[in-house]
């Protein structure tokens, strides 16, 4: 399925990013790229997005698996002609999968790209915004269809 495909790349580029983050960089570490503007900070969160829910890993690792194994089960379930929706799904896993590594093997996960006027957050965060992004806009689409 070609949604495995690309949740397999998002995850692919997400943990090479992170990888490389960690083996060049300190916790706490800031590198400018663009001064004032965007810097590689490696970050390490025990929470979810903005830092909320700090240290509820056992509760982050349940509701990822509950998530992922709803998209694969509605994404098996989609007839031909769904590309977008299935790019969506497949940027939603991805994102959620790559974050779940992270989380079984460290406790935390891994954020670097910084912005400085947002928090820090990785290539798994942009997958998921991305893919939320389309499926809503999937879903506009569809009810626009219905009227």
């Amino acid at each position: 399925m070609r949604i495995f495909i690309g949740a397999g790349l998002v995850v692919l580029l997400d943990q090479v990013t992170k990888l490389a983050v960690r083996r060049r960089l300190l916790p706490g570490q800031s590198i400018p790229v663009w001064p004032g503007v965007f810097h590689l900070s490696y970050v390490q969160n025990p929470g979810a997005a903005f830092g909320i829910l700090k240290y509820q890993t056992g509760l982050f690792i349940a509701v990822t698996a509950v998530v992922a194994t709803a998209i694969i089960i509605y994404a098996r379930r989609l007839g031909p002609g769904a590309g977008w929706l299935r790019l969506a799904l497949a940027l939603e896993l991805g994102g959620a999968l790559g974050n779940l590594i992270d989380r079984l093997r460290f406790g935390y996960v891994v954020d670097f790209l910084d912005f400085r006027v947002w928090p820090v957050f990785n290539v798994a965060d942009m997958a998921v915004v991305v893919g939320v992004g389309l499926l809503f806009l999937h879903l506009l689409r569809a009810e626009g269809q219905q009227a």
